[in-house]
């Protein structure tokens, strides 16, 4: 209950003013984690790295669980902004009672997301973990 409250007092918040130039995109050295604490131990985690173009406005879609059925028609939408953190609310279009959020720590030269969810039907969390390490500028297109 008190985090609705704090997420409905931070949604009335004024929202800084941030440019909506992005810039180019960087190429970034992921680690995601994905934690299941209601899991038995040797399945609780997984772990998985790639190498991703990345620009700010890629962000609130960068979770790769938020492209799993259980969070079809579930999106993270932009509260707080400021240079270093962006923190996100997860909407849902349909009324599972899934709730969730997510913030980002940028800095010069790595990105740092998590995404935390409870799955209102099942009343199960998981988070999200993303760790972006810049190796360069990504190829052009």
């Amino acid at each position: 209950m008190w985090r609705w409250c704090f997420l409905l007092a931070l949604a009335a918040l004024p929202r800084p003013l941030v440019s909506d130039t992005s810039g180019p995109a960087r190429l970034y050295d992921v680690t995601v984690a994905t934690s299941m604490p209601h899991l038995e131990e040797n399945l609780r985690y997984a772990v998985s790295r790639t190498q991703r173009c990345l620009t700010r406005e890629d962000l609130a879609a960068a979770f790769p669980v938020l492209q799993q059925p259980p969070l079809a028609g579930c999106k993270l939408h932009e509260q707080i902004t400021d240079e270093a953190t962006i923190a996100y609310v997860l909407l849902c279009e349909n009324s599972s009672g899934t709730t969730g959020t997510a913030t980002w720590q940028i800095g010069d030269r790595h990105i740092r997301g998590t995404l935390d969810v409870t799955l209102g039907g099942k009343n199960m969390t998981f988070s999200q973990r993303l760790t972006g390490r810049l190796i360069g500028t990504c190829p052009s297109q």
